[in-house]
């Protein structure tokens, strides 16, 4: 599933792209991955509209138009890439969504699995369709370390790994980017948070922030179906220290184990991050 990183890397990959740009009719193939509202309606209100601006909050990709606001999440497999004037659209099974601008431009929404959505809104108020308004706090944009160290304090029952996958306690982060930023500051994901001392805390942060950049800066990770917005794999795969590494030697000489933590599987290593 694209995590923050990936939708990140898509969001700066587009701007420069679409920024300017006008819709027009979308072309819309598989009705359910549009979520709001009705795809007829959808469709009207699309065409004519001129994207200002993207951006991002926690794995949702933000179009802000010169009327409303058009969301994506990718969920499982979505893609969003941007086809130049002219080009053919793919024809490899996924296409549910297209969406051209005024001058031949678009945008191919592909989804092997049909669990993405988009949704249309003109009041901030129907924001709640998406579920925006239950997201907790962006973990990179809006959450510095002290900030951190508080909404910990409130949760101090909670094991770390359900805990940072929790979108309304932080939004972003899914389960290669939690897996990784364990196993950079050595914490095992099922550790509570009220056995951690505070510097402990403040190197979890820490490990979150570094994995997360150097997430971004690799161009994402492609371990299956993401692509960023040109339709180009990412590279941090080739970096993963643990995620889907079961069997492989750590660098400290352990086997690392895949687990399940809170109904998810994870990868982390015994010798690092401590024993069950």
């Amino acid at each position: 599933m694209p995590e923050l990183p990936e939708v990140e890397v898509i969001r700066r990959g587009l701007r420069s792209l679409v920024r300017g740009k006008v819709f027009a009719a979308p072309r819309i193939f598989t009705p359910k991955t549009v979520a709001y509202p009705e795809p007829e309606l959808f469709a009207r209100r699309l065409t004519g509209r001129r994207v200002e601006e993207l951006g991002r909050q926690g794995k949702f990709l933000l179009f802000f138009l010169d009327r409303g606001e058009l969301v994506f999440h990718l969920r499982m497999t979505g893609r969003l890439v941007y086809l130049p004037e002219k080009a053919p659209l793919p024809h490899d099974g996924t296409l549910r969504l297209f969406l051209p601008f005024a001058d031949g431009s678009g945008l191919f929404f592909g989804d092997l699995r049909k669990f993405g959505r988009v949704w249309l809104f003109q009041q901030k108020e129907e924001r709640v369709h998406a579920g925006l308004h239950r997201l907790g706090p962006d973990i990179y944009e809006q959450v510095d370390e002290d900030q951190f160290l508080a909404l910990l304090r409130r949760r101090e029952r909670s094991r770390l790994k359900p805990l940072l996958l929790d979108q309304h306690f932080v939004a972003g982060l899914g389960n290669i980017y939690v897996d990784e930023s364990l196993f950079r500051c050595g914490l095992h994901p099922r550790k509570r948070v009220a056995e951690l001392s505070e510097e402990e805390r403040r190197k979890l942060y820490r490990a979150i922030r570094e994995t997360l950049e150097e997430g971004i800066r690799w161009g994402g990770t492609s371990t299956r179906d993401y692509r960023d917005a040109r339709g180009d794999r990412g590279r941090f795969q080739e970096r993963l220290q643990v995620y889907g590494r079961q069997g492989r030697p750590c660098r400290c000489g352990c086997t690392i184990r895949r687990i399940r933590v809170a109904g998810r599987g994870t990868y982390y290593c015994p010798g690092c991050q401590g024993k069950e």
